[in-house]
């Protein structure tokens, strides 16, 4: 009954977003191909808001698997530097101007994964190679790593052009705009995929959400496991941040939200997680339109006053437990 409660709010929210924003459109002219109130519908609108969908989908489905793997409630692409990785990436594409495809793929897709593969590869090595490591100084390493990631982005704002300083400001603020689907393609794929590759290994991720001992006496590989879940984490981040830039706190705030409504193991969160990490963000791009119309606040600054608070009442809840 839940699950048809949260489909039927993404739906609306999904509808109510096609519908708003600064200019006004009138349902009956959206078939008419040749008028602006048809071009404004499917070539902004729609994409627009299928890409704030999958896009927080993914983002909050990478929350709870990241959650899971590190086994720590804090840890997300954002909080552990994997997006300030990503970013730095599509950073440095900016600056070298490779706006080209490489492989049939576009270089700030491979750009951007490659800085959050990296990211990764830290984590992971520091996470299992150092015995004395613990949860929170993971987290703490993510947070070092967001800062050298930022120092690294201004020194690429001072050795660029004005208009490439302009465009990794723009994207470091994080955007939802875009025209048509070729780059929502991508970032619907990615999504998608990730929440397959979530739904094929939930029984193992179960396991895991208990401990890793708990995995390897149910006859778990961890490792290979641990690897395979956090490089296609680390693909769908990419491809998400390439696409819309750095957008926060979503694998923070939505998967907190999931377990107090659902109280279930994680097998049995994944789908309602997809789905309202993607409602959220829908709702989070209205309110960005809505605040300031007819111009709009980068979608980035909507969803870190949100979860920047949210993450110190974790913190605080945490400390009095």
């Amino acid at each position: 009954m839940r699950n048809l409660i949260f489909v039927f709010f993404t739906a609306t929210l999904l509808l109510v977003s096609l519908f708003f924003g600064a200019a006004n459109i009138t349902i009956s002219n959206i078939f008419v191909f040749s008028s602006m109130d048809a071009k404004i519908f499917w070539e902004l609108r729609i994409p627009r808001t299928f890409l704030a969908f999958f896009t927080g989908a993914a983002l909050a489905l990478a929350g709870i698997l990241f959650q899971t793997v590190f086994r720590n409630p804090l840890t997300t692409p954002f909080t552990l530097g994997v997006s300030s990785g990503a970013t730095l990436g599509v950073a440095i594409a900016i600056k070298l101007g490779l706006i080209t495809t490489i492989f049939g793929m576009s270089s700030y897709f491979l750009f951007g994964f490659f800085g959050a593969m990296v990211t990764i590869a830290v984590l992971f090595i520091f996470a299992n190679k150092i015995k004395s490591f613990s949860k929170d100084s993971l987290l703490l390493l993510g947070i070092a790593l967001s800062f050298f990631y930022t120092s690294a982005i201004y020194i690429i704002f001072y050795l660029s052009s004005f208009e490439q300083t302009h465009s990794i400001v723009r994207f470091t603020l994080g955007s939802l705009s875009i025209v048509g689907i070729n780059e929502l393609v991508p970032v619907v794929i990615a999504s998608l995929f990730l929440l397959f590759i979530a739904l094929y290994f939930s029984y193992e991720l179960k396991i895991l959400s208990i401990s890793s001992e708990s995995a390897h006496l149910k006859g778990v590989n961890v490792k290979k496991i641990n690897l395979i879940i956090l490089f296609f984490v680390s693909l769908a981040v990419g491809v998400v941040v390439s696409v819309a830039g750095p957008i926060g706190f979503i694998g923070l705030v939505i998967p907190h939200i999931v377990r107090k409504i659902y109280k279930q193991n994680i097998e049995k969160l994944l789908i309602p997680i997809f789905l309202i990490g993607g409602g959220f963000l829908v709702l989070c791009d209205i309110f960005s339109k809505a605040i300031t119309a007819p111009s709009e606040i980068p979608i980035g600054v909507i969803t870190s006053l949100i979860g920047a608070p949210f993450f110190i009442y974790l913190i605080l809840r945490r400390d009095k437990s």
